[in-house]
């Protein structure tokens, strides 16, 4: 696709750069719409965005709702069969002042009072429209083909509470209405998986107005929590993981030593005990590092291996809170490694592997990136350097194609980022390994060595999840409810018939049970395809056991499962089957 840059050559733009030029055109083109809808409209930022782009715009006293798109899409739709062309030009910042403030365009006026002394100043063009910006963009309106208008919400310009609230306007836009119907397929395909609607269908979690952000599990989502963190156990067993456990609230002090105060204050919780200023831990490696430093420590004791599921708080913005995605309170799979410089391939190798394997587990594939040394960091540069070394070495003796991140490291070191892909397409970043010099030296962290000499150890932070919290709503969304039997909060639903079978569904409950299955019984006067509807759609549990006179009359059990065949089966059989299923922890 040909495109025109602000130096105002055109040229074909790669193809994985064609939909964010597609997307930043539509937001011209739409502003243009909006201006000549409502020529009063001032404008803030329309940038591109992954899947679409928006526009920030003060409307005066002119309220837009959604009532309103289909104008503004028939409006874009006639400025795309005008085929306007697409200029630019360049404007000394005297010029470029002038020009908007001839416009009324104050929010540009002040986008350009912002900008760098030797920044060029470009616009862009087509048919009456002109607005400030660098682009690229197509050369003519009717290269766009597909568009719609998704959402309005209200944003503060330049994201300042402070800044007067515009309306924000979104839309999505693809190469063709093939790709937009797909995508709109998706659309509705995610909202059927939306885990806050299956959670509440299911009675896994809740919020309440009393604490937002701070998820309430319920009886069901503890059932698959605890079966989460049991699987999390039994990793870190297998993995040679000694399990520990770290107080929630700690001096500021502590805060003060890590960095995190400096560097992290605003996003932390904060309380005054005994006349003294503590924090609500944000994270939990500074525990760690306690441990650590409460005894003396020989290279032999190295590696030790530190794993915490650790709770967790963080001061997100509650605009940005979003079910389980989300949240202020949540539950690290945290783990942090104590190791020798000669051990850095070896357990950067072995801790991806464990983290691969958590993936392997539940069916995501995923992508790994390296992440280096950020602007707010601390360190010297030979610490850097040789921590981003030592990660490239453990990805490339693994054989591990991984892209590069510049720039995006925590500030105390590199990391290995694991962004897992599920049944949507979406992308979401979980695992990460993050090499650290930084919080040693501020411990003052030491081993004696094998000749005697006191040695500094190199940190490993590593999680596998990113959090309980989120890894189960990813979970509740990639299997849309229906979990694994392992997983389930119920795993098998007991369903008589009628009222005179209840006594021998309570047996095959109580046998049920017995054997440490999750089972319930749905003893309701309720006709059985309703129960059967239910535990179907609503629990979605793998297994139902329909019980009549039939069944009574044989001593067996009629199951149906979620191909919804039904079968009559042995109950001793059954119940081994689905035994062995639970400890194989199969699907």
């Amino acid at each position: 696709m040909k495109v025109l840059y602000n130096d105002g050559t055109v040229a074909e733009c790669a193809e994985d750069e064609e939909l964010d030029v597609l997307r930043h055109s539509a937001a011209h083109i739409m502003a243009q719409a909006v201006k000549r809808l409502y020529p009063e409209a001032d404008f803030g930022y329309g940038p591109a965005t992954d899947n679409g782009f928006y526009y920030d715009i003060d409307f005066a006293d002119t309220k837009i709702s959604e009532e309103d798109f289909a104008a503004i899409e028939a409006e874009m739709k006639k400025i795309c069969k005008e085929n306007l062309k697409f200029s630019v030009f360049e404007l000394p910042r005297a010029e470029a002042v002038a020009l908007m403030e001839e416009r009324g365009e104050k929010y540009k006026v002040e986008h350009i009072g912002d900008l760098p002394e030797d920044a060029r100043i470009t616009f862009y063009q087509q048919g009456e429209y002109i607005d400030m910006c660098v682009g690229p963009h197509i050369c003519y309106t009717k290269a766009l083909k597909a568009f719609k208008l998704t959402a309005v919400s209200g944003a503060y310009w330049k994201g300042d509470k402070d800044n007067k609230m515009l309306t924000r306007i979104n839309g999505i836009a693809f190469r063709s209405k093939e790709e937009l119907a797909e995508h709109e397929r998706m659309v509705a395909e995610a909202e059927k998986r939306d885990h806050r609607r299956i959670g509440r269908e299911m009675e896994l979690f809740m919020m309440a107005d009393e604490g937002p952000g701070f998820p309430f599990w319920l009886p069901n989502g503890m059932r698959l929590k605890n079966s989460l963190m049991q699987y999390w156990m039994d990793m870190q067993d297998a993995y040679g993981y000694e399990q520990v456990d770290t107080p929630i609230i700690l001096n500021k002090s502590l805060w003060e030593t890590s960095g995190h105060w400096d560097h992290y204050k605003e996003n932390m919780y904060t309380t005054e005990i005994d006349g003294e200023e503590h924090a609500v831990k944000p994270m939990n490696c500074p525990g760690a590092c306690l441990i650590y430093k409460s005894k003396p420590r020989s290279y032999r004791d190295l590696p030790l291996k530190l794993a915490e599921a650790g709770k967790d708080h963080r001061h997100e913005l509650k605009g940005a809170l979003h079910g389980l995605f989300r949240v202020r309170a949540f539950t690290q799979d945290d783990a942090h490694l104590f190791i020798r410089p000669d051990q850095i391939t070896e357990q950067v190798t072995d801790t991806a592997h464990l983290i691969s394997t958590y993936y392997e587990q539940f069916g995501f594939p995923y992508r790994v990136e390296l992440s280096t040394r950020p602007e707010d960091s601390m360190g010297s540069d030979e610490d850097w350097e040789l921590a981003e070394a030592g990660l490239r070495a453990a990805l490339e003796a693994m054989g591990v194609d991984y892209t590069l991140n510049e720039g995006d490291g925590a500030f105390y070191g590199p990391k290995i980022d694991f962004h897992l892909q599920d049944c949507l397409g979406r992308t979401w970043q979980c695992g990460t390994i993050q090499l650290d010099f930084q919080l040693p030296q501020n411990f003052e962290l030491e081993y004696t060595d094998a000749d005697g000499a006191k040695k500094r150890p190199i940190m490993i932070h590593r999680a596998g999840f990113g959090s309980f919290e989120r890894f189960i709503g990813m979970l509740t969304e990639q299997y849309a409810g229906k979990f694994p039997t392992w997983l389930s909060p119920c795993q098998v639903k007991v369903l008589p018939v009628s009222e005179k079978h209840r006594e021998y569904a309570r047996g095959v409950y109580d046998a049920l049970r017995a054997a440490g299955i999750r089972a319930k019984l749905d003893e309701r006067d309720e006709k059985i395809g309703y129960k059967i509807r239910e535990a179907r759609g609503i629990d979605r549990v793998p297994y139902m056991l329909i019980l009549g006179e039939k069944e009574e009359n044989a001593g067996n059990i009629s199951v149906r499962d979620r191909s919804n065949e039904t079968v009559e089966r042995d109950l001793g059989e059954f119940i081994a089957d689905v035994t062995a299923e639970i400890k194989e922890r199969r699907g």
